[in-house]
C-alpha cells in the first residue's frame, strides 16, 4: 500500500527553533538563556539575562548585603549543617549513660525489685568501660564530679609536664595518657 503524501507547509527556520526568553535588560536583544535569583529572599525567582548581563549580575552579587555581622555568622552555621537542626553528642551520650545508670541501680523500679536488680547487678562481673580507664589514669573515683576531674587533670599536667621534668620522656608519654582520660571524661560528661 503506497504511503500517501500529504501537504505540510514548511516551517521556516526562525519558526521551528525553540522558544528562547529575551533578556531582561531593557534595550538588550539577545537571548535570555541564563536565570539569575531576584533577591537572597525569593532564590526560586528568577531574572532571564543574556550572557554578558548575566556576568555582570553575578560580578555585582551579593548575598549577604544588608545583613549585620552576627547575622552572617549565624547564616554561615546554618549552613555548614545544610540548615538541618544539630545537637552535641556528648551530652546525648553522657544523658543515655545517666539513665542506664539509674535504671540498674533500681531508680526506675519499686522496692522489692530496686533490690533485686541491685543484687544481680552485683553478682555479675562488670565489663570495665574507657570511662573507667580513664578514671584510673586520673586516679578519681566514680563519684566524681567534672570540676573535681578538672581540677585533677590541671594538677597532674603541671606535675609531669616535659617542660616541668626537663624534657623526659616518660613524662611526656604519661601527659599523653592524662590528655587522652582528660578528653574521654570531658566527652562522656559533655562538657
Amino acid at each position: 500500500m503506497p504511503r500517501e503524501r500529504t501537504n505540510t507547509a514548511r516551517l521556516s527556520f526562525e519558526e521551528a527553533r525553540p522558544h528562547v526568553r529575551p533578556c531582561e535588560v531593557p534595550g538588550c536583544a539577545a537571548d535570555g538563556g541564563f536565570r539569575a535569583p531576584r533577591s537572597r529572599d525569593r532564590l526560586n525567582e528568577y531574572w532571564w539575562f543574556c550572557l554578558d548581563h548575566v556576568r555582570e549580575y553575578n560580578s555585582r552579587w551579593d548575598y549577604y548585603a544588608g545583613m549585620s555581622e552576627r547575622d552572617i555568622e549565624q547564616e554561615l552555621r546554618r549552613d555548614m549543617t545544610w540548615q538541618r537542626p544539630t545537637w552535641p553528642l556528648g551530652s546525648w551520650y553522657a544523658r543515655e549513660r545517666h539513665l542506664r545508670d539509674r535504671v540498674m541501680r533500681g531508680f526506675a523500679f519499686g522496692d522489692d525489685e530496686a533490690a533485686e536488680a541491685a543484687a544481680h547487678a552485683a553478682a555479675r562481673p562488670r565489663a570495665r568501660t574507657p570511662e573507667d580507664d580513664a578514671r584510673a589514669v586520673l586516679d578519681v573515683t566514680a563519684s566524681a564530679d567534672f570540676n573535681e576531674i578538672k581540677a585533677r587533670y590541671r594538677e597532674l599536667v603541671k606535675r609531669h609536664h616535659p617542660d616541668a621534668n626537663g624534657g623526659d620522656k616518660d613524662a611526656e608519654e604519661r601527659l599523653k595518657q592524662i590528655n587522652q582520660a582528660y578528653t574521654t571524661l570531658k566527652t562522656c560528661y559533655g562538657a
